[in-house]
């Protein structure tokens, strides 16, 4: 006998942008026939969820925005993440390491308590999923793989790998940049290789990391320190240095005291000295945008539809708004009794998320670009710019507000 269950939706991909698209989805209701009706939604996810762990710092953070901080509120978990942990910063720091250009952002510019937050993925995965796993009318398959897809006009049918079949009108893919929804539907993609890597890790610093963040622009790529509170302790932060790959496989292949050295170099001990490392990460750096979103029945979030180079943080938040986006499409749809994948639906969440993606794509690709030429005269002209900018007061506080969202 063929166990086949039945949903509205279902979702492939259970991390951070998969589990709160499926929350703000769960939150759906109308009214039919005097009573309320939700959407009932399916969440398949391939690995067992990380656990959050307050004694260990997750070494891979995102910065997340006011704007997607609100997203949090929406759902109901934000509350959840901030006593778990997440690290306020009321200050960025950038400058140019070929010259003296320098810009500072400060929240109270903009009359905001803070910019931002940097958060450690585990912090949101975990929250997010055991909200999830409070919903009545989500269900997780997890750890589970589709083993088949077959596409019908009324809707798809999944075969897991355990041979449970699941129905839906439409299928979501939040299943990261090397997407198997979008590769088995054969979404076109543009993507291009940066010829470096990021190190990722956690560093403990000999000053405190003033609750702002820092980030040095070099013609290979620029450092991040982001700021994060380990339990009271401000002296540790998350680093994103991104390199040249020879470049960075060498300092992968350093010991921990010479890493330090060169790190505090490469920073130009703007926290002092780096102290400690916990585990470095090598992550490739890749840039891809399907050139759509949607098909019929189907439809791409986050890294599956999107994936930037780190340079400013954005990938995260830009998923979170994909999510919040489509979620807000489908309500429509559900409301009003409409096929939730028909195309005239999804397309209207392509055509709301895809201008400001392409766009936050080609400023990241800009700023890459500009930082990493060695011409003299764009180099006279981007600390020229940056020094302006920083004495200009309305336009930086139009930037500020920008970066956060509002």
């Amino acid at each position: 006998m063929v166990d086949q269950r039945d949903f509205d939706i279902v979702i492939v991909g259970g991390g951070a942008i998969g589990s709160a698209a499926a929350s703000l989805l769960a939150k759906i209701t109308k009214t039919a026939k005097g009573s309320n009706q939700q959407l009932k939604i399916a969440l398949i996810e391939s690995q067992l969820p990380p656990v959050f762990q307050a004694n260990t710092v997750d070494p891979r953070v995102a910065a997340i925005t006011e704007k997607t901080r609100l997203i949090f509120e929406q759902i109901g978990v934000w509350h959840h993440i901030a006593d778990k942990r997440a690290c306020a910063y009321s200050a960025m720091n950038v400058w140019d390491a070929e010259g003296t250009g320098r810009i500072t952002f400060n929240s109270q510019q903009v009359q905001q308590p803070n910019l931002g937050h940097i958060i450690e993925n585990s912090v949101l995965v975990s929250t997010l999923i055991e909200h999830v796993q409070q919903q009545p009318n989500i269900e997780i398959f997890c750890p589970a793989n589709i083993a088949h897809y077959d596409v019908q006009n009324d809707g798809v049918i999944l075969t897991l790998d355990n041979n449970i079949k699941l129905s839906a009108q439409l299928l979501i893919a939040a299943d990261g940049a090397n997407s198997a929804v979008r590769e088995q539907f054969q979404f076109a993609t543009k993507q291009w290789d940066y010829g470096q890597h990021a190190i990722v890790t956690t560093i403990t610093t000999e000053n405190p990391n003033q609750l702002a963040a820092w980030q040095r622009f070099m013609p290979t790529g620029p450092l991040a320190f982001l700021p994060l509170n380990n339990m009271g302790d401000d002296h540790c932060c998350s680093i994103v240095w991104s390199q040249d790959t020879q470049e960075a496989e060498r300092l992968m292949a350093l010991d921990d005291q010479q890493f330090c050295e060169q790190l505090s170099k490469a920073s130009e001990y703007c926290l002092g000295e780096v102290l400690k490392i916990q585990k470095r990460f090598l992550i490739p750096l890749r840039q891809s945008h399907a050139t759509d979103y949607v098909m019929p029945r189907v439809a791409l979030i986050g890294d599956a539809a999107h994936s930037i180079h780190p340079l400013a943080g954005q990938g995260a938040n830009l998923g979170f708004s994909d999510g919040q986006v489509l979620a807000q499409e489908i309500a429509n749809a559900y409301t009003r009794d409409v096929d939730l994948g028909d195309l005239t639906v999804l397309k209207r969440y392509q055509r709301r998320r895809k201008p400001e993606n392409l766009a936050t794509m080609a400023a990241m690709e800009g700023f890459k670009r500009l930082f990493g030429s060695q011409n003299s005269t764009l180099r006279l002209l981007r600390n020229y710019g940056l020094s302006a900018i920083n004495g200009l007061g309305a336009i930086k506080n139009k930037l500020i507000k920008q970066a956060m969202g509002l």
